[in-house]
């Protein structure tokens, strides 16, 4: 049964991803899959003196997977990577305008694909 229609910023996100792409030599890098759904979301993190200076993602998945991690990469650029490590799944969510809980999933694999970059960075740093 369907789930409903999606809110008009989620369409955005989706017709329109913002910061699609990858970055070359990346600083933080993290690819996080759904095996439920077999959606897959690669991010990518550029960053400066603890900062967010640029973010990518390329995602495989459905218009709520490619809107959540589009969004995801709005919210983070230019954070310091403690300000994006409080990022959420439900703030990304409630930026969307909401998803259908069937869709609940996207936010969250979008949020675990950050903290993973940001933890890759990390052990790439030593710390």
């Amino acid at each position: 049964m369907p789930q409903g229609p999606y809110s008009d910023t989620v369409i955005d996100h989706f017709e329109n991803p913002r910061n699609m792409g990858e970055i070359e030599e990346a600083d933080g890098v993290a690819e996080v899959g759904n095996p439920t759904c077999g959606d897959v979301t690669k991010l990518y993190l550029k960053i400066e003196g603890d900062r967010i200076v640029d973010v990518k993602f390329k995602t495989f998945g459905c218009a709520a997977a490619i809107a959540s991690s589009s969004m995801t990469t709005e919210l983070i650029k230019g954070k310091t990577l403690d300000e994006a490590m409080k990022l959420t799944n439900e703030t990304v969510t409630e930026h969307l305008g909401g998803l259908p809980p069937a869709k609940h999933h996207c936010s969250v694999m979008a949020e675990d694909a950050l903290r993973a970059a940001i933890e890759d960075y990390r052990k790439k740093q030593g710390k």
